[in-house]
């Protein structure tokens, strides 16, 4: 339970961070709205035609007798719908993180920099190619898992009461463990920290990383709401990173440092 309150705790530091950081704040925004556009589009899309690809693929119902018919098609329309909005939800940071590789890394640095006690922050050394490479081979390693996740929930949801109850309940803890691997991701592969080491640190303290992420994955549900948090959803996770790899952290969320004159991405 301590560890819980902790990962809430990072959550609200990293907001906190941002609060007195207006302009990386500002810059880390961009992401999240062009993520939010490109999802919209795609789930209105779905909306609309998700209909008619449910008729077209599904040649062998067109004999059936009314209303059989209409009931199969119309529960798999919204079985597609359901399944397309659980991937926005579990794929929207993975996306927007990619967007914007080059915000975040900045951001995540700035505040390495800003609570260690040298003033440094580790640097991964790689060119950005090299970088958004890494995370997207990682991302599409997360989003495979989260999928199946995903879809064994959606199974086990057909249960009656369980189904009503536990699960979604399971589902934004799964949720917010893969958003916390995501986040963390960003400061943890600046120093070097691969994709199974990383998902073993994290495993370490579920509890820490439930209580960062699972209440992320509830307020991720609402895209705008997802948009606004990212950025210090960036920050308190760098911060918890540096507890993870037992780095000492002091307190410099004052925002001291964030001038008109500095430039937002280095």
């Amino acid at each position: 339970m301590r560890d819980l309150g902790a990962g809430f705790t990072y959550l609200l530091k990293g907001q906190r961070w941002v609060a007195g950081h207006r302009r990386q704040y500002g810059f880390g925004l961009l992401p999240g709205l062009i993520t939010l556009v490109l999802y919209v589009a795609a789930l209105t899309s779905l909306a609309l035609w998700g209909q008619d690809f449910v008729g077209w693929s599904t040649p062998f119902a067109d004999d059936w007798s009314s209303p059989w018919r209409g009931a199969f098609r119309g529960l798999l329309t919204a079985v597609l719908f359901a399944l397309g909005l659980l991937l926005a939800v579990v794929t929207f940071t993975a996306v927007t993180l990619l967007i914007g590789q080059p915000f975040y890394e900045n951001l995540s640095e700035k505040v390495d920099r800003d609570v260690s006690p040298d003033g440094t922050a580790p640097e991964s050394g790689l060119p950005l190619w090299r970088e958004l490479w890494i995370s997207a081979r990682d991302s599409l390693r997360i989003v495979v898992r989260a999928a199946l996740w995903g879809v064994l929930l959606f199974a086990l949801g057909f249960i009656p009461f369980v189904g009503q109850t536990v699960v979604p309940v399971i589902g934004f803890f799964v949720t917010g463990f893969f958003l916390t691997e995501e986040l963390t991701a960003v400061a943890l592969q600046r120093r070097g920290v691969e994709l199974r080491a990383r998902l073993a640190l994290l495993r370490s303290r579920r509890t820490l990383v439930w209580g960062f992420g699972t209440p992320l994955a509830v307020a991720f549900v609402v895209p705008f709401v997802a948009v606004f948090l990212m950025p210090g959803a960036v920050a308190g996770a760098t911060l918890m990173a540096r507890e993870l790899l037992g780095e000492e952290s002091g307190e410099g969320e004052s925002g001291e440092g964030d001038s008109e004159d500095e430039p937002a991405i280095s």
